[in-house]
């Protein structure tokens, strides 16, 4: 019996996450939005590539949740999308109702699930989801440091005309403007980057990473980011519907670790079949460590905000 797994919102985001997920062919996909029509279509063609891909797996498309009960992981995309000029903050509220209403319903028909929240403003959305669903924390996990570290791979890998996979490195902290890829410990080829690059050079690329999403939004002008986002979506999902305990950069609701209480914020987690089965706790520089700590504080302003607005 195959796995169900519910994306809530239709949009590039999540029917692309559904198509990746399709053509695994180990889940069963529920495509969900409130434009009439939209999932429903978009479902029926990715259907229809089963026998090109060799895909069994079932995907429809609805503007309702019965058809999503009894999830294993639902996916929460839906949201309005960044446009020039905006940044993910000014999301904040707008998204907050949508979060709020979806994750009602989610809860409601599959208690039992998984929630992996996408939405921007992506961390304070993970805290959101939290509260109104009532899930444990380990089920509640939000996609962020898998993109931002995807794209500090990409630039790295460029810049030394090496093989992505010669880049290891880890994004933390919040998916935004303060985000804090983790200098010290990144590599190309075992040998730390410091090694390898000018100051001046590693500074460009982490401003690059930190500007990642809004230099795509620039160039489109009329949406935001999804091919990568999809992709760090799937492999979440791999992780968890196969139980790897992968060892990835999400968003996670902190006790302590890192000095951090009570917030949802992207740290190295254990990924598998229990959700965020484990808090990787990485050994920071000072300076770092500051920076996750400013970058915290840019989340807890978030929550203040919404926790005025509820």
């Amino acid at each position: 019996m195959r796995n169900k797994i519910s994306i809530i919102g239709a949009g590039n985001v999540g029917a692309t996450a559904a198509q990746r997920v399709f053509d695994r062919g180990y889940a069963d996909v529920v495509l969900v939005d409130i434009v009439e029509g939209l999932p429903q279509g978009k479902a029926l063609d990715m259907l229809q590539s089963g026998p090109v891909i060799g895909s069994d797996a079932s995907v429809i498309g609805t503007n309702g949740y019965e058809e999503t009960a009894g999830s294993d992981v639902v996916v929460i995309t839906s949201g309005i999308a960044r446009k020039p000029g905006m940044s993910r903050d000014d999301l904040l509220l707008t998204n907050m109702k949508i979060v709020t209403s979806v994750v009602k319903e989610v809860a409601a028909h599959s208690p039992e699930a998984i929630l992996l929240v996408v939405t921007n403003p992506l961390d304070a959305m993970a805290q959101r989801a939290f509260q109104v669903s009532g899930f444990p924390k380990n089920r509640v996990v939000g996609m962020a440091g898998i993109l931002d570290t995807a794209r500090f791979r990409t630039f790295l890998a460029q810049e030394m005309k090496v093989s992505v996979n010669s880049v290891e490195a880890y994004v933390l902290g919040g998916h935004g403007d303060t985000m804090v890829p983790i200098v010290g410990g990144t590599t190309v080829g075992g040998t730390p980057i410091a090694k390898l690059l000018s100051p001046e050079r590693v500074d460009a690329l982490v401003q690059r990473t930190q500007d990642g999403g809004a230099e795509i939004v620039g160039l489109l002008k009329t949406g935001s980011a999804y091919y990568a986002p999809s992709a760090a979506i799937a492999q979440m999902l791999d992780a968890i519907l196969l139980d790897k305990k992968e060892i990835l950069p999400c968003t996670a609701y902190l006790e302590g670790e890192y000095g951090v209480n009570g917030v949802f914020v992207g740290v190295p987690v254990k990924l598998g079949a229990g959700g965020v089965e484990e808090i990787i706790e990485f050994e920071l520089t000072a300076t770092e460590t500051a920076a996750l700590s400013h970058s915290v504080d840019s989340v807890r302003e978030l929550l203040e905000v919404m926790g005025q607005s509820a």
